[in-house]
Formats: C-alpha cells, sequence, structure tokens
C-alpha cells in the first residue's frame, strides 16, 4: 500500500475539503480517466484495492497511473479510552480528493475495456466517479 517514506512531522490537522479541484483536473499521460466528482478522503488500501481490480480486468493490457498519493496521516486512539492524554497515533493514510480530480489514468487498451475496467475500480472507491477521454 502506498505512504510516505518520511514526512515532516506525525499527525496532521483533519482540515476542510472545500472547493473543486484546481490541480490534476485533466488527463495528462493517458487516453483514458476516472475523475472524482464528490469530495472525500481516500485511502491507501481503497488506493490499492482498485489498482487491482483494474490490473485483474486488463490483464496487464495497458498501462495504469495512479494521480493521487495518501500523503495525509489520519489518528486513532485506542477503543474504551478515557478522554484526554493527547491525540491517538497514527493509523492509516488517506489523500484528499476534490470534485474535479483524476484518479486512475490508462493507456493502450480499448476505450470499452477501459471503461469497464474503471466500472469496477469505481465500487472500491467510497465517491461518485466519472469516465473521461482525451479522444473526441
Amino acid at each position: 500500500m502506498l505512504s510516505p517514506r518520511r514526512t515532516k512531522f506525525r499527525k496532521q490537522q483533519r482540515g476542510r475539503m472545500k472547493g473543486i479541484s484546481t490541480r490534476g483536473n485533466n488527463l495528462v499521460f493517458g487516453d483514458f480517466g476516472l475523475q472524482a466528482l464528490e469530495p472525500a478522503w481516500i485511502t491507501s488500501r481503497q488506493i490499492e484495492a482498485s489498482r487491482r481490480a483494474i490490473n485483474r480486468y486488463v490483464r496487464r493490457g495497458g498501462k495504469i497511473w495512479i494521480r493521487i498519493f495518501p500523503d495525509k496521516p489520519v489518528t486513532m486512539r485506542p477503543a474504551e479510552t478515557r478522554m484526554g492524554s493527547g491525540k491517538g497515533a497514527p493509523e492509516y493514510w488517506v489523500a484528499i480528493v476534490k470534485p474535479g480530480r483524476v484518479i486512475f489514468e490508462i493507456n493502450g487498451v480499448s476505450q470499452e475495456m477501459a471503461k469497464a475496467a474503471f466500472r469496477i475500480a469505481t465500487f472500491k472507491l467510497p465517491i461518485k466517479t466519472k469516465f473521461i477521454s482525451s479522444r473526441v
């Protein structure tokens, strides 16, 4: 699963997911892409599950690019812990995704195959997505 090798700080504040994605919102590498329509935190496990689903479907046919990276640590407290005594330990990593952000790109496969692969990958993600194409 994806996670940063090292970070400047172990813990981060939660923040807000306002507005639309101004960066990473168009296709750069591949011919087809999967674009987010809702804001969400996408965990490294969800990214990995989607990636595996795409790879299984295309059977090493094309090239896949993951355009998001989980660089935000999410902390959790142990179960049945009393209030106080500081913030919990980092449990997992998330990527902040805003509407318009391209999550995956694929190249070297037909449009039908890309569409079907992304449809399967969408079921692994907690957001609504849209299939986009650079071909007109």
